[in-house]
């Protein structure tokens, strides 16, 4: 069973950039198709990216497409996304995603695990 851990959240201005971080202990991480998520007040949880085990393959919510990247290193055993251009309206708890699976997926109550979240706060 594997443990997620975020980090890398903060305050950061619109128009600015902040890379986020996912570390993954206690299983083998290259197993793992992996996903970032997003909650704001009042709102559901919603898709913000995703990736396959290898890293080769990827999507993205359109609202952050452009200007977010997901990517990996399973040596390192983290995954990350860089977050450019941000938008008052990024400003949400940021939770990474874990499954044990070949394919990456961008439905959330297909994930089996999940990290605790780490604050994003994007200013006007």
């Amino acid at each position: 069973q594997v443990q997620l851990a975020e980090s890398g959240g903060g305050l950061v201005q619109a128009g600015g950039s902040l890379p986020l971080s996912c570390v993954a202990s206690g299983g083998t991480f290259s197993m793992y198709a992996m996903g970032w998520f997003r909650q704001a007040p009042g709102k559901a949880r919603e898709f913000v990216a995703a990736i396959g085990r290898t890293g080769s393959s990827t999507d993205y919510a359109n609202s952050v497409k452009g200007r977010f990247t997901i990517s990996r290193d399973n040596v390192k055993n983290t995954m990350f996304l860089q977050m450019n251009s941000l938008k008052p309206e990024d400003t949400a708890v940021y939770y990474c995603a874990g499954r044990r699976t070949e394919s990456m997926t961008t439905f959330k109550d297909i994930y089996e695990y999940w990290g605790q979240g780490t604050q994003v706060t994007v200013s006007s």
